[in-house]
């Protein structure tokens, strides 16, 4: 399998060109994948920087090994734990970190997973297989008001309760087909796909931890990186942007400029794309999963 096959990286050429790459610098690709960052990165590297990349996932851990470069490390782990590994190598500072928050599309293409609404398969949704929770045990086992909070919050979906009301009707739901079944009915026929596709991103948030492992991560991020050491972040969704955009442009995730004593504002970091970059018409044809990616780019003052 191709690297390309795996996932189609999105926006590479803006990526990378964002990292500002320089002689002996020290970057983290925080989500492997399949590599496509990883490998565009080590290719315009000079021979004396370093890649650190990260990935929970099995099977970015079989893509990386197919990486022969001693200017490469990989670590299997949640993004989240990003300083205590960095320390472990022994990285105090970085020039540039990359995030790309999206679900594989090697993920999405693989029925057993459980991510996507085109296959049944079980109701799974873990970005780590080690992770002990599913979707599946997560309608089973959380109560209604804390499900009602997830739809609500993680699929932004008005009608939350009648969701909840609807699965709990079912004995238990185990598979994406027992789930699609149980929801007839909530939703227009030609709004089938975006409901049941804010359905199971509410899931597949609650299941991964997705929020909390992103505000964690970008915390983190801002202890980590060097003066004028980039941040460059791809978000599908205005959950993962909100907090990225309002880290960059007020310096904390509540989006309220503060100013210091003197007046003056305490930001972290100076934006260099003021509006998102988003991919042109050309990437969507060839890559239809480019289509909500934004990506924002910041450097720390």
């Amino acid at each position: 399998m191709s690297n390309y096959e795996y996932h189609v990286p999105v926006l590479l050429h803006d990526c990378i060109q964002g990292l500002q790459l320089a002689p002996g610098g020290i970057y983290v690709d925080v989500t492997f994948g399949g590599g496509g960052h990883s490998r565009e990165i080590l290719k315009q590297m000079d021979p004396t920087a370093r890649l650190i990349a990260f990935d929970k996932d099995i099977d970015a851990e079989a893509n990386a090994a197919r990486i022969f470069d001693p200017r490469f490390t990989f670590v299997k782990s949640d993004f989240r734990f990003i300083r205590n590994y960095l320390r472990f190598l022994k990285i105090e500072k970085v020039d540039g970190i990359l995030a790309d928050l999206g679900v594989s599309s090697h993920q999405f293409d693989e029925a057993e997973r459980g991510f996507s609404l085109r296959f049944d398969g079980p109701l799974d949704m873990r970005m780590d297989i080690q992770n002990p929770k599913t979707a599946a045990s997560i309608l089973a086992d959380y109560d209604d008001e804390e499900l009602v909070q997830i739809f609500r919050e993680y699929g932004e979906l008005f009608n939350a309760r009648q969701i909840v009301r609807a699965i709990r009707k079912q004995e238990r739901i185990d598979t994406i087909a027992q789930l699609k079944d149980a929801l007839k009915g909530l939703y227009r026929p030609r709004e089938e796909h975006k409901f049941l596709a804010r359905v199971f991103q509410a899931l597949r948030i609650e299941v991964n931890d997705e929020m909390g492992a992103l505000q964690d991560l970008l915390t983190q991020c801002t202890e980590l990186l060097r003066p004028g050491g980039r941040l460059v972040v791809l978000s599908y969704h205005s959950l993962e942007d909100r907090p990225v955009k309002n880290l960059i442009k007020t310096g904390n995730f509540e989006g309220e400029l503060k100013k210091d004593f003197y007046g003056n504002p305490q930001l972290l970091y100076k934006s260099i794309t003021r509006k998102p970059i988003v991919p042109d018409e050309k990437e969507i044809e060839l890559n239809n999963r480019a289509r909500s990616a934004r990506l924002r780019i910041a450097e720390k003052l």
